[in-house]
């Protein structure tokens, strides 16, 4: 496929609690450096983007010396924590603002939808907004009004299409202008973070609407979101950006398990083992151990796809004949919970007569179950299936690794959280 769209050396850079240079000494600096064809001066310096630190300078390059690609009728994720430079990226690619180095090459039109309500006059109707921002995007009056019904229909404000905007709450406004944008056939397609604003129903609608500009019509999307079942169902290929610079580029999954490990922390801060100092108590139950791991001697032993792993958790109970249970509640890297598997169904021991005691309750997952990524555990103490007496999340997390590659072989990754191995037959006849 060609390129549709191409950034060179993207920076941009910010004057810390001003609008422009914010003096005039600046501005002349400025001025007499182009007129003898010198560098701007204040390229030179600048501070890191990471808006957790204190500035150390007047100055901060929100993005320094971007450089990617997109071809035609790619989908491209574009993620990141918040303050990372991904809307300030957009609205370089958009046209909204110049870059203060580098070069932007792009073909064809570009129709950006990046805050709710951006383009649209408050005082204009539905319907007269739709003509106002196709012709901001370079479209006739006539091609406007041969798709009007169809934007229309698609945003669902149909009630409302004769009534000023300002009266639409912010979700029928990102519904309307994601049907203006969607239906005027652009050629790149930028989207940032406003469906978070439109409900379910919508959010699903857009999405479908965007596979369809970009697989059926062969047309490009930037698309950014922090949703990321939304960017690994959408993108074919994803981007992350941290403190203004890409640190990675490449395929969705690995992207997405990059940006996740980066907000928790490196791969070998897992939480395998749980010992509290002081135990989480109630009703004379206490928690006091909880471990998944590959090795109950070695709970530090790095866990592969197809190993089996272990289930521990004790608890001090005063009576041991009370029927507690524990719950281990399984979550992906993004926090969706996977399933729960409950100590319920262990066999328990005869006990003659009441007394404290600790209950070890263990138990085992297949090797091959999960997928190589991040998991997280949630635990629930609970006493005959019903009264929650403890609750802890994200006690544990622990990473599954790919399994080692003999030499000259490759493996295609699955995708998925979970990698399960079904009993199949054969039978021929």
């Amino acid at each position: 496929m060609s390129i549709i769209l191409k950034a060179e050396n993207i920076s941009k850079q910010y004057r810390l609690g001003l609008v422009g240079t914010g003096s005039l000494v600046h501005d002349l600096n400025r001025f007499w450096h182009r007129v003898r064809g010198k560098e701007d001066p204040y390229l030179k310096i600048g501070s890191v983007n990471d808006r957790s630190a204190q500035a150390s300078e007047d100055y901060v390059w929100a993005l320094r010396d971007i450089n990617f690609e997109v071809e035609e009728g790619e989908v491209l994720g574009i993620i990141g924590k918040n303050g990372a430079g991904k809307s300030t990226l957009l609205k370089l690619l958009s046209r909204v603002t110049s870059p203060t180095t580098g070069i932007i090459r792009s073909r064809g039109r570009i129709a950006s939808l990046l805050e709710v309500g951006t383009g649209f006059h408050p005082e204009l109707t539905g319907r007269e907004n739709i003509y106002l921002n196709g012709a901001i995007l370079g479209m006739t009056k006539a091609e406007i009004t041969s798709k009007i019904d169809e934007i229309v229909d698609f945003s669902g404000c149909e009630m409302y299409i004769d009534t000023p905007t300002k009266r639409y709450s912010s979700g029928m406004t990102v519904r309307l202008a994601f049907a203006v944008a969607a239906h005027l056939e652009p050629d790149i397609l930028v989207v940032d973070e406003v469906l978070a604003v439109g409900d379910a129903e919508f959010q699903k609608k857009a999405i479908g609407k965007m596979q369809d500009i970009s697989g059926g019509e062969g047309r490009t999307v930037l698309f950014v979101s922090h949703n990321m079942a939304s960017v690994a169902t959408l993108c074919t290929r994803a981007i992350v950006l941290d403190n203004g610079n890409i640190v990675f580029n490449g395929d969705v999954q690995d992207a997405i398990s990059s940006y996740l490990i980066s907000e928790r922390g490196n791969l070998e801060s897992n939480i395998l083992s749980y010992t509290p100092d002081k135990y989480p108590t109630k009703d004379g139950v206490s928690l006091i151990k909880a471990v998944v791991c590959k090795d109950s001697s070695n709970f530090s032993e790095p866990i592969k796809i197809d190993d089996e792993i272990l289930l521990l958790c004790d608890l001090e109970v005063d009576d041991i004949t009370r029927n507690v249970n524990v719950g281990f509640q399984f979550l992906d890297g993004s926090g969706n919970i996977l399933f729960t598997s409950q100590t319920r169904r262990a066999t328990r021991p005869q006990f003659l007569q009441k007394k404290k005691g600790t209950l070890k309750f263990r138990g085992k997952i297949p090797g091959e179950f999960f997928n190589e990524g991040e998991f997280h555990v949630n635990i629930y103490v609970v006493e005959d299936t019903q009264n929650a007496l403890i609750v802890v999340k994200n006690i544990l997390s622990f990473n599954v690794n790919p399994m080692p590659r003999r030499e000259g072989e490759k493996l295609a990754k699955n995708i998925g959280v979970l990698k399960t191995n079904f009993p199949w037959d054969l039978s021929i006849e």
